[in-house]
C-alpha cells in the first residue's frame, strides 16, 4: 500500500498542520499499544500501521476533532516489530520510515527462559531540558549502539520547574523524540511535576499528557488511578508509586467521580488507598521478577536526605514492608541528585543510623567478575532488595555515603536494566557511554 502524503491543494488548513508534540507510545501489551500526539490545529486522527515500512496495510482511526491525539492499535502480535505513520484521514503527517517503529511485548503464554533478553532504560530527574539531559540521552545511545530499548522508566521530576506544558515540551519531548517514537514510555510522578498537576483530582499536565494502565489492561490489579499503576513486560512486573502526590488519596469507585469528604483516605499508609493496592497487586503477579519505581527514594544522603524528609521517611516506613514481604528484587527512585546503589539488604524501616551489618542479605558487590553475583531464591520473602537512586539524568550533585549503600557517585548518567531468564543486569551508563557501576541478579530454585 502507497501512503497518501498531503497534497498542497488540499487547502491553506492542511499546509499549515504541524505536528507539534510527538509522536510518543503509551501502555504497550502483547497485543496493543496507544500512540499519541498533538497538532497545532483540531482534526481527526489516523494511524496507517503494518509489518512492513513500505506496505502499512492496516489502520485504525479517530473521528474526534482534537489537538491531543490518543489512537489505540489491538490485535496486536506479540514481541513483533510494527512500523507505523500518523496523520488524519486526509493524509499522513508523519512516519512510514524505518526510524517510526515500535515492537510489543513477549507474549505472557512463554516459560521465562524463552523470553528473549529484554534491555530496559531508566532516566531519573531528567527534566531539565539542559545540555547535560542531551549529553546523558547520547551517551546511552553510544552505549546501546543498535540494541533496541524495549521501554523506558522515568523516575520524576520529568519537567522542572513546575511541570508545565511548556517544561514537559522542552524536557522530554524535544529531548528524546528517537526514544519517544520506537520505546514505550512509563512514568512516575515527582514533585516538580506535581507544580501544576493534582494526584487527587488527575488534573494538569502530568496527568493530560501520560495515558496509564488504570484498569489493569496491562497486567496487574486495576489500581483505578493513573497516581500509580502496575503493568507486566515479559516475566517482569512493574510497580509505579506516587510518592509525592498529597497526605491523602481517593480511589474512585467507577470512571469519572470526584473525591467527597467521605471518599478520602490517609495516603502513605498502610491501610491508605495506595498501599492497600500494592499489597493486592504485588501478592498477585508470579512474574520472576519484581521492580518497583517511584520518585522519592528510601535512602539517601545526596541532593536530598532520607532521614529527615517525610515523604522519604514514609515511604519507607510504610510501603518498603509491603514490598520486601512479597520478594521485590530493585526499587527505583530519584529526587536526590546522585547515583546510589545498596548491597543486597532487607529490613531497614529506620534512620541511617539504625542500619547494621545483618541486614545485608549480601555484603558484596555483586559483580560477577570480582566477586558473586546477588541470588535469590524464587517468589522468596524477605531474600533482599537492591535500592538505587539514580537521579542524574539532568544535574549531578554532591552525596555523602548512607551505609546502605554499596556505592555513591555525583555523575551525570542513565540507568540500563537487561533482563534475560532469570539473570538481571544493572550498569549505570554516564554521560560518556562508560560504564560507572555494575551488578548481577540471579535467581535460583528454592
Amino acid at each position: 500500500m502507497m501512503l497518501i502524503y498531503l497534497e498542497a491543494e488540499q487547502g491553506t488548513f492542511l499546509e499549515n498542520l504541524q505536528i507539534v508534540r510527538g509522536p510518543y507510545l503509551q501502555v504497550g501489551t502483547e497485543s496493543s499499544i496507544i500512540i499519541r500526539w498533538a497538532t497545532n490545529a483540531a482534526v481527526d486522527s489516523k494511524v496507517w500501521y503494518g509489518t512492513n515500512p513500505d506496505g502499512l496495510d492496516l489502520t485504525q482511526e479517530e473521528t474526534t476533532i482534537t489537538c491531543d491525539h490518543t489512537v489505540k492499535l489491538t490485535g496486536l502480535t506479540p514481541d513483533t516489530k510494527y512500523y507505523y505513520a500518523i496523520g488524519t484521514t486526509t493524509g499522513v503527517q508523519a512516519g512510514g520510515t524505518e526510524d517510526y517503529f515500535f515492537v510489543t511485548a513477549p507474549s505472557q503464554n512463554l516459560a521465562p527462559e524463552e523470553v528473549r533478553p529484554l534491555r530496559i532504560l531508566v532516566l531519573g530527574d531528567a527534566g531539565r531540558g539542559n545540555d547535560i539531559a542531551a549529553s546523558v540521552r547520547d551517551g546511552y545511545l553510544k552505549f546501546t549502539q543498535s540494541r533496541h530499548t524495549d521501554l523506558w522508566l522515568m523516575l520524576g521530576d520529568n519537567a522542572y520547574d513546575t511541570g508545565t506544558y511548556e517544561e514537559y515540551q522542552r524536557g522530554i519531548f524535544e529531548m528524546y523524540p528517537q526514544f519517544l517514537r520506537s520505546s514505550v514510555l512509563w512514568t512516575a510522578i515527582g514533585n516538580h511535576d506535581g507544580g501544576c498537576a493534582n494526584s487527587l483530582l488527575q488534573t494538569g499536565p502530568y496527568y493530560e499528557l501520560f495515558t496509564m494502565p488504570t484498569r489493569g489492561e496491562a497486567g496487574g490489579v486495576p489500581s483505578r488511578t493513573a497516581a500509580y499503576y502496575s503493568f507486566d513486560y515479559g516475566n517482569i512486573h512493574f510497580i509505579c508509586l506516587d510518592s509525592y502526590g498529597s497526605d491523602r488519596s481517593f480511589v474512585p469507585a467507577q470512571e469519572g467521580d470526584r473525591p467527597s469528604d467521605n471518599s478520602l483516605e490517609e495516603y502513605r499508609t498502610p491501610q491508605g488507598a495506595m498501599l492497600t493496592w500494592l499489597a493486592r497487586d504485588i501478592a498477585a503477579t508470579d512474574k520472576d521478577w519484581k521492580i518497583a519505581f517511584w520518585h522519592h527514594p528510601p535512602y539517601t544522603k545526596g541532593s536530598h536526605d532520607s532521614d529527615t524528609e517525610i515523604e522519604l521517611i514514609e515511604i519507607r516506613e510504610h510501603a518498603l514492608p509491603i514490598l520486601e514481604a512479597a520478594g521485590v528484587d530493585l526499587v527505583l527512585g530519584g529526587h536526590s541528585h546522585s547515583y546510589e546503589r545498596s548491597y543486597l539488604i532487607n529490613g531497614h524501616y529506620g534512620t541511617s543510623d539504625t542500619f547494621t551489618e545483618q541486614m545485608k542479605k549480601d555484603g558484596g558487590s555483586g559483580r560477577e567478575d570480582e566477586s558473586t553475583p546477588y541470588q535469590k531464591p524464587l517468589a522468596a520473602s524477605h531474600a533482599g532488595t537492591v535500592y538505587i537512586v539514580a537521579g542524574t539524568s539532568a544535574f549531578a550533585d554532591q552525596v555523602s555515603p548512607h551505609p546502605a549503600m554499596y556505592t555513591s557517585l555525583s555523575i551525570p548518567g542513565s540507568l540500563v536494566l537487561d533482563v534475560h531468564g532469570k539473570r538481571l543486569d544493572v550498569k549505570f551508563i554516564d554521560n560518556q557511554g562508560e560504564v560507572q557501576d555494575y551488578f548481577t541478579m540471579k535467581k535460583t530454585i528454592a
